[in-house]
């Protein structure tokens, strides 16, 4: 576990938060029923290179970083947030999120 610790303040007011670093993975997939052109590409081109019985293959993005934060619930919540409003498209993607300490 690795505290961190934060100095907030501006007005001659110190104010110390410690926070911890959290690793964080964010898996994006397309939603069920969204056309995935990619995915289809690569099914069909694999027999052709001798990789036969692969199906259902799906394309999607994978997005690693750390986060300083409060607890995991926070850096959940925080991260959830991303991912709403910039690190996918939530017409057509969905994201599973994994935060976990750093250094396990």
């Amino acid at each position: 576990m690795v505290l961190r610790r934060r100095v907030f303040g501006g007005s001659g007011a110190v104010c110390q938060h410690e926070t911890m670093l959290f690793t964080v993975q964010v898996e994006v997939t397309l939603r069920p029923g969204i056309a995935d052109p990619q995915g289809a590409t690569i099914e069909r081109s694999l027999p052709h290179l001798g990789f036969d019985g692969v199906s259902h293959v799906q394309v999607g993005k994978s997005i690693r970083f750390t986060l300083d934060a409060a607890d995991e619930a926070a850096a959940r919540a925080e991260v959830e947030d991303m991912s709403r409003r910039f690190l996918t498209n939530p017409v057509i993607e969905d994201a599973a999120i994994s935060v976990a300490p750093a250094g396990t």
